[in-house]
């Protein structure tokens, strides 16, 4: 059995051996007949198919200016392709013990803010000024002032949702600072 050598490498790109890595780099040009920008733009090239054009970023604009990605597709299956796409085209995904981060000062979960947002206020607002709100939008979009208005009666579902969040969140912070000074 042959006697195993020691690597020359050490990890330091500059005394590794000249190679492929200085080969020219090869790019694909548009699929325009004539063009010789780089093509690094993809379009299908039927509906639901997976086949793909390349094309530069002007012959691109001019495919996708009347297409229609999502015909003959039912809104279900249009969702779930778009959130492919979307997925395949940033290359990652985002991890979903990340999902307590939001916009906001990060005193706020991501739930809170979307409440804030149902109440139709600013994300520094205080839990008076959401009691106030809720008051005022809960009064004017009652189901009993508005009887058989479906989507008044949505809105306030909506509005009793976003407090509902809002009152548990301050109950916890509240509880959090008793915790703190007792």
């Amino acid at each position: 059995m042959a006697k195993q050598k020691r690597s020359d490498d050490w990890g330091f790109p500059r005394w590794r051996p000249y190679g492929k890595s200085r080969d020219a780099a090869r790019i694909r040009l548009c699929d325009r007949h004539g063009c010789t920008n780089p093509g690094d733009r993809p379009a299908p090239k039927a509906p639901n198919s997976p086949e793909r054009w390349y094309f530069c970023e002007s012959h691109a604009a001019e495919y996708n200016k009347g297409w229609d990605y999502f015909a003959g597709l039912d809104p279900a299956s249009a969702a779930a392709r778009e959130a492919d796409e979307a997925r395949d085209a940033s290359g990652f995904r985002q991890s979903p013990h990340w999902g307590w981060g939001g916009p906001g000062d990060g005193s706020r979960s991501r739930d809170e803010m979307r409440a804030l947002d149902a109440l139709e206020l600013d994300a520094d607002a205080d839990f008076t000024a959401v009691k106030a709100a809720y008051r005022r939008l809960a009064k004017a979009n009652h189901p009993d002032l508005k009887p058989g208005d479906a989507e008044s009666a949505k809105r306030f579902q909506q509005i009793q949702a976003a407090y509902d969040v809002l009152r548990k969140a301050d109950e916890r912070q509240r509880e959090t600072a008793a915790r703190r000074g007792a």
